[in-house]
């Protein structure tokens, strides 16, 4: 028997309902004003859908708080039969305190697999990071994870800390893991990739170190250590608004060429300082990638010239199995006469059936 989604956007409305009946819920609340009484009320009446086992609830943009956070969660680790959850609770002044509490409730959801955790545009430092990672390494059967924790106070400590933690979720095939603007650095960058290459099963990566601060050291590091994720075959890797330059290009390319298991690669390198030299290099590398059939780069805002972009083009045109190629380059240094040039090294791609380009 298939079991019907029940939808609720008013809080009142789910308060009244018959609690004990639900096991699929969604319920969205977006921008409600809802207060620590109002979040803990929520919270009591979760618990007493004893028979839930999948659940979206959106509290986005409301005053949740520190106190409010730490209730739900409380409410939510006596949820037992949650296998699925979708939790937003971005916008809502939550600190490191409630971000461990929050963690360690999630710890008790035992049949937890698939869990996505927004978590975004709050107040968390390193150490309600690294106590919130500490507790989901707990959730022993979770698969699927989503966790975005961008515009947050986090930190090159408290990212190290998160992975190591991460790193423990033995199951772990799938996961999203999204920290930009949270001022992480070289050693935050260095340390995370070192953590992630412990997660021996994961298969597919979504990462988002966007405006980090992250250099040539952490880049390099980063690409060495997602290296020895040898099942890896989806990749996305954002590393915009960074300080990365020639050398660190060149050598996350070798890294990335390493992971033989690679079929799909986002990468996107906006607004770095990457000139002719670490383009070129690049491109040699990502040939290496014999099983890539999808990519995606994004070099625009960088310092790659007319012969280099040719390069990257007849070093790209050696990944046989590339099917559909999307490419940026706008706003480099590519002369305008010389963009059909480069435009038909990338068609020599044998197989390639999609390709999207952006030049200016």
């Amino acid at each position: 028997m298939i079991q019907q989604i029940k939808y609720y956007e008013e809080l009142e409305e789910f308060l009244s309902s018959s609690l004990l009946s639900h096991q699929f819920l969604h319920i969205r609340l977006i921008n409600n004003q809802i207060g620590a009484i109002g979040a803990s009320g929520l919270g009591s009446a979760l618990a007493k859908c004893i028979d839930l086992s999948n659940l979206t609830l959106n509290l986005s943009s409301n005053q949740i708080g520190d106190e409010g956070a730490s209730s739900l969660g409380s409410a939510l680790a006596k949820c037992i039969n949650l296998s699925n959850l979708t939790l937003n609770l971005s916008y809502n002044e939550i600190g490191d305190k409630s971000a461990s509490s929050l963690g360690s409730a999630l710890a008790k959801c035992i049949n937890l697999s698939n869990l996505t955790l927004d978590l975004c545009w709050n107040k968390i430092g390193g150490e309600g990071a690294s106590s919130l990672g500490s507790a989901l390494a707990k959730c022993i059967n979770l698969s699927n994870l989503t966790l975005n924790l961008c515009n947050n106070e986090i930190g090159g400590e408290g990212a190290s800390s998160l992975g190591s933690a991460l790193a423990k979720c033995i199951n772990l095939s799938n996961l999203t893991l999204n920290l930009s603007n949270n001022q992480i650095g070289d050693e935050g960058a260095s340390s995370l990739g070192s953590a992630l290459a412990k997660c021996i099963n994961l298969s597919n990566l979504t990462l988002n170190l966007c405006n980090n601060q992250i250099g040539d050291e952490g880049a390099s590091s980063l690409g060495s250590a997602l290296a020895k994720c040898i099942n890896l075959s989806n990749l996305t890797l954002d590393l915009s608004y960074n300080e990365i330059g020639d050398e660190s290009a060149s050598n996350l390319g070798s890294a990335l060429a390493k992971c033989i298991n690679l079929s799909n690669l986002t990468l996107d390198l906006c607004n770095n300082q990457i000139g002719d030299e670490g383009a070129s290099s690049l491109g040699s590398a990502l040939a290496k990638c014999i099983n890539l059939s999808n990519l995606t780069l994004n070099l625009s805002y960088n310092e790659i010239g007319d012969e280099s972009a040719s390069s990257l083009g007849s070093a790209l045109a050696k990944c046989i199995n590339l099917s559909n190629l999307t490419l940026d380059l706008c706003n480099n240094e590519i002369n305008e006469s010389q963009e059909f040039k480069v435009i038909s090294k990338f068609l020599k791609l044998k197989r390639l059936v999609v390709f999207e380009k952006e030049l200016r």
